[in-house]
């Protein structure tokens, strides 16, 4: 959709905090609790060593996703805090959100990118899929959840 801008942004910039927040919110609906404990530093998403993106559509910020380095060899990325708004969903918001962040993550040398999922999210999990993202080892704060999916894909 050409009508759709993505723009990085700092991870604790306001406009980002509020989609995060929504996520967030969204996750504790399906999960429970905050939705996700996993700690997450705003520098993690300071390039090099990471990026953080939010979409626009119609000027209104309506989805965002960010990527940290994993690792100690320099060449994984993990995906963090995806999202879209509901009013947005349907309209290819995600998915360009999650081309941006794997470009964004190539050209910061990054090769593959790792994402922890749950099972109640059977629309992110097709989307994953189709995408190209194959099933991996559960790594993270949430490896040992019997929820937890994990995700990767080569860059």
């Amino acid at each position: 959709m050409s009508d759709i801008e993505i723009r990085a942004v700092r991870f604790d910039s306001p406009v980002a905090q509020r989609l995060v927040t929504a996520a967030l919110a969204e996750l504790g609906e399906r999960y429970g609790g905050s939705g996700d404990d996993t700690p997450v530093d705003p520098a993690d998403f300071e390039p090099p060593a990471g990026t953080f993106l939010v979409a626009y559509l119609g000027g209104e910020p309506v989805g965002c996703a960010g990527w940290r380095s994993h690792g100690d060899a320099g060449e994984a990325a993990e995906l963090k805090r995806m999202y879209t708004a509901p009013a947005a969903r349907g309209r290819g918001v995600a998915r360009r959100v999650l081309a941006a962040v794997e470009q964004a993550a190539r050209d910061h040398g990054r090769k593959r990118m790792i994402l922890e999922c749950g099972d109640k999210q059977p629309e992110a999990i097709a989307m994953y899929r189709s995408c190209g993202y194959e099933r991996i080892p559960n790594f993270g704060y949430y490896r040992d959840s019997p929820n937890c999916i994990s995700f990767g894909r080569t860059l």
